[in-house]
């Protein structure tokens, strides 16, 4: 029995063996057969507000399924098997990564990185995370930027970036001065240089404000050595809008606005003009010439309540594999000044192409700039307006101009007859092509090329008619002009970035060539023409009375070729330590044959301090950052791209066997030794958050010094050389300066938030030396005020030991018994007669020992009112417009200001230009204001419409006594106003903003 039962459970537990190892032979072949059959997953994404998110990537991880979201946020994916996981990732958004287990329907909500969107900043080449940068870099995002009548991206950041001055007056033709840091050079423009989109020296003029993204300010020269060769007054580099992937969006920005003059000067009116001839018993004025029993308002007459407008539709669209937009802005700046305006069109198109799994990637991208300018002889109208007797009208009994050319004084012409008989019109048309293919080789490899052309044809034109006081007796004078400037720039180059555990690694090595070619075209002028019905339309129709009649505009064409090598290094260990290297080399076409190639290194390193350990002990500190660099930058600009070498020109005709024959010989002397102009920055900063980020900010100091000053006219013998002068590199100017930026947000909560900032920034200009063993030059007299009596008086000068924009002036000693004005001489005796040149004296500078600037932002629910207040402090103005103006003695054949009725009639120096007129230039200004409401539909056709209304320059504090303290702060001669400073203007705006 027991055998049997010992037989029947082996043979028992034998059957159950096999039993089961088929149940689980079998039940494996299900799950692989399950695991191995498709499945279709469906869903939609949305945002945090849930609305419908397209757009966003989903695909399976670590496989190459991938779908994008439409415009509904929805998605069909299909999966291999249940252990599948789902990624889904969108620019801005968190990464989500859910696992499909047999589900056929995952919806997603995706959150906000707002960390991630503040944090990507454009650096040479590449871009990176504000919590690597160990340069001094400033972000400015388009919520941020100013609204108003604009121009250039520049002014979108007035009073937005500590360090940056920003000035322009109500002149609509004309570009405001932009100062980064001080002026670091004595002969090249200030102005910093531009890349937009990656195209290194694109001109702005192509740029419409609503169509930018965002703006980087590169400030010191470890950040922006890896341009070397332009980036000595800093970089500015542009982003534009482009689509993220599934969207399909059509964007409509317009504005109309309304301005006026801010500010007049005051001037009298004829009743106080009479009036004031009469107390000092002098003959009334010539009837009818000079008075003819009128009272004219000459500011009133030639300004007007202008109108522009801003219209910017854009339609942009991304696949999975494409994007492309179209961009078309039209805007109209009509000036205040009659008969000024310009007027431009933008159209811009672009399309990106990838292959290969997104490893290949190809764009093109066209915009053109056309621009029309149309002007008049502004500075003179200007000073007319002022100078011209208010006495009389501006229109004789018959209609015709009121002209009186034999009055001596300054206000000799008919300030409307200057902007009805006279035209100035410029057609700018500026088109850039650029191309870029991006290939990714392997893993954190990728090669870029990048190439484009731009050319600029200008096409001016100017006719002054039979009856304008600018040509008398010349029967009408026309000039037309026509020069193309081309730009071609390629840049080749590599980027490595690779993540090493701990360890982070990103390089960038290339090559770029460019050339540029301007004043490609001529230019003439002829005169004497039958009537003025044709303009400057057919000058074939001038009758010149002989040769000399007709003149061909001298101006030289010019071809500069710059070729640089580069590569930077970043590298960072853990998040914590941060090091940055660079190196440029620059050859340019500009300089001498033995110094045309200069290196431009740099190094920075940073210390992410908050990540440490011992920071946790310490949680009101979210985000602390100390961080130094270095580096050398360069400057090639502000002289002819031929001075080094020998230039022949005309020197006189001669008779020779009874033919006129042109003499040639040298005009310029060749210098082989002329090099680079470099500026070194060393910068210190540390970066802060605290309490949750609720405040945040920045704090550096820079030293930065510019040596081998490029200057063109050192004096030299002629025993030596063929010409007087020589271009050379002589000298050095330093600017030292602190910045502290700071963030706040009071307030936040669901529906109520203020956001503030303020930006404070110092900065100290000197001229450090002009003269070295060579080449020698005690000074340089600088800013010829001209004017009566003042022929070759210069106003400022340029001294070692003392700022750029230094006034040299006559010192003003008040009145004397008589009450003339006198004046110290250079033995320091007093004089009641006119000063020599050699008696000027230093009396201060253009320089701002402080600039400020307060943003603020509040929003309640869709309601948002932002403000901008910005100012100077400690910076000098010259008021050459009220010194010219104060001459008592002239009161019979021109006005004077208000100002003059405090003088004695006998006070024949009142109108000298001394300190006397040198006025502090410190103002406050509220510069922006705009109320907004934004209308959110719940429909998926139209996303968003916001409906604003915006005030610029509404409020003005300040004591100087002329027409605006904003005067230019750019170039050799900062800070003088000398009669010819068009209004600054005040502006109210209407705008929409659609999204579709």
């Amino acid at each position: 029995m027991k055998k049997m039962y010992t037989l029947f459970v082996r043979v028992f537990c034998g059957i159950a063996a096999r039993a089961i190892l088929a149940l689980v032979f079998a039940m494996q072949i299900a799950t692989a057969l399950a695991q191995n059959t498709s499945q279709t997953v469906k869903g939609i994404v949305t945002d945090e507000t849930n609305a419908p998110l397209p757009g966003v990537t989903v695909s399976v991880k670590g496989k190459p399924n991938a779908v994008v979201t439409n415009t509904d946020g929805a998605y069909t994916i299909t999966t291999g098997n249940a252990a599948d996981v789902l990624q889904f990732s969108f620019i801005g958004m968190l990464t989500q990564e859910v696992k499909v287990a047999g589900k056929k329907v995952i919806n997603v909500t995706l959150i906000t990185d707002s960390k991630k969107l503040q944090d990507v900043v454009v650096i040479g080449y590449g871009t990176s995370s504000k919590r690597e940068i160990t340069s001094s870099i400033t972000t400015v995002k388009a919520d941020d930027f100013n609204a108003g009548v604009l121009s250039t991206p520049a002014e979108l950041l007035q009073g937005k970036v500590a360090g940056l001055n920003v000035s322009k007056s109500g002149d609509p033709n004309s570009n405001p001065a932009t100062v980064l840091r001080g002026p670091s050079t004595i002969t090249g423009s200030t102005e910093p240089f531009y890349v937009i989109d990656g195209v290194p020296g694109a001109s702005i003029d192509l740029l419409a404000p609503a169509d930018i993204e965002s703006i980087d300010v590169l400030k010191d020269a470890s950040a922006t050595a890896i341009y070397g060769n332009r980036a000595s007054n800093g970089v500015i580099i542009v982003t534009t809008r482009h689509p993220k992937s599934g969207q399909n969006r059509l964007n409509y920005n317009s504005y109309v606005s309304t301005e006026a003059a801010s500010n007049q000067i005051h001037v009298l009116t004829a009743d106080q003009l009479r009036q004031y001839l009469a107390d000092n018993k002098q003959t009334p004025l010539i009837p009818v010439l000079n008075d003819d029993g009128s009272n004219t308002n000459w500011q009133n007459v030639v300004e007007r309540r202008s109108y522009s407008q801003n219209q910017n539709l854009s339609f942009s669209g991304a696949s999975g594999t494409a994007d492309y937009g179209v961009t078309a802005n039209y805007m109209t700046n009509n000036g205040i000044i009659k008969n000024t305006s310009m007027s431009r069109v933008i159209l811009k198109g672009y399309v990106n192409q990838r292959f290969f799994n997104d490893r290949l990637k190809l764009g093109l991208t066209v915009t053109n700039s056309h621009t029309i300018n149309n002007n008049v002889p502004t500075s003179t109208v200007i000073s007319e307006s002022v100078f011209y007797l208010p006495t009389v009208s501006p229109f004789n009994p018959d209609g015709t101009y009121k002209e009186f050319y034999s009055r001596t004084g300054s206000g000799t012409l008919n300030p409307l007859s200057l902007i009805d008989n006279n035209i100035i019109n410029t057609d700018d048309s500026k088109t850039l092509y650029s191309g870029i293919a991006t290939v990714d080789i392997i893993k954190g490899l990728k090669y870029t090329f990048n190439a484009s052309a731009q050319s600029d044809q200008t096409n001016a034109s100017t006719y002054y008619n039979s009856v304008s006081g600018l040509a008398i007796g010349l029967n009408g004078v026309a000039t037309r002009s026509a020069y193309l400037n081309t730009n071609t720039v390629i840049e080749s180059y590599f980027n490595y970035d690779r993540d090493f555990g701990k360890h982070s690694l990103h390089l960038v090595g290339g090559y770029s060539y460019e050339n540029d070619k301007s004043n490609n075209g001529f230019g003439v002028q002829t005169q004497n023409f039958i009537d003025d019905a044709l303009t400057y339309n057919n000058i074939a129709l001038s009758n010149p009375g002989s040769l000399s009649q007709i003149s061909l505009q001298s101006t030289p064409i010019s071809t500069t070729t710059l070729i640089s090598y580069y590569g930077r290094a970043q590298y960072n260990y853990d998040g914590k330590y941060l090091f940055q290297a660079s190196l440029r080399n620059d050859g340019s076409s500009v300089f001498g044959v033995n110094n045309r190639w200069g290196y431009f290194p740099s190094i920075s390193a940073g210390w992410n301090i908050s990540d440490e350990d011992f920071m946790k002990a310490v949680p009101m500190i979210d985000y602390l950052k100390l961080r130094a660099g270095y580096g050398v930058s360069g400057n090639s600009a502000g002289i002819n791209p031929f001075s080094a070498i020998v230039i022949y020109g005309s020197a006189g005709k001669f008779l020779y066997n009874g033919n006129i024959t042109n003499t040639v010989s040298p005009v310029q002397n060749d210098n082989p030794n002329l090099k680079w102009e470099s500026t070194s920055t060393v910068d210190v900063g540390l970066d802060f958050g605290i309490f949750k980020d609720r405040i945040t900010g920045t704090l550096e100091y820079y030293t930065k010094n510019t040596s081998n000053l490029l200057y063109g006219r050192y004096n030299v013998s002629t025993t030596q050389y063929f010409v007087g002068t020589i271009a050379a590199n002589v000298g050095s100017v330093s600017n030292k300066g602190i910045e502290l930026t700071l963030n706040f947000v009071p307030v936040k909560t669901s529906s109520f938030t203020w956001k503030t900032s303020m930006n404070f920034a110092h900065n100290h200009n000197e001229v450090v030396a002009l003269s070295n063993t060579v080449f020698q030059t005690p000074f340089i007299s600088t800013a010829n005020i001209g004017g009566k009596g003042t022929s070759g008086l210069n106003g400022q000068i340029i001294l070692p030991g003392y700022p750029l924009g230094q006034f040299n002036l006559w010192h003003y000693e008040g009145k004397n018994a008589a009450g003339v004005s006198t004046f110290e001489k250079a033995d320091g005796t007093i004089t009641a007669q006119q000063p020599l040149t050699t008696d000027a004296m230093l009396s201060g500078n253009a320089q701002p020992s402080l600039i400020y600037g307060w943003t603020n932002s509040i929003f309640y629910k869709n309601l948002d009112l932002n403000f901008v207040v910005r100012g100077t402090l400690g910076n000098k103005i010259l008021n050459n417009t009220l010194a010219a103006l104060n001459d008592p003695q002239d009161a019979k054949v021109q006005n004077i200001p208000t100002f003059t009725l405090g003088e004695a009639y006998s006070d024949v120096n009142a109108y000298l230009p001394s300190d006397r007129f040198l006025e502090s230039g410190s103002y406050l200004r509220l510069d922006n204001a705009t109320l907004g409401y934004t209308i959110k539909p719940h429909s998926q056709s139209v996303k968003a419409i916001r409906l604003s209304l915006s005030g610029n320059n509404l409020f003005l504090i300040t004591n100087y006594r002329g027409i605006d303290p904003e005067i230019n702060i750019g170039g050799q001669t900062p800070g003088i106003d000398s009669g010819n400073f068009y209004p600054k203007t005040r502006s109210f705006l209407f705008g929409v903003t659609a999204t579709f």
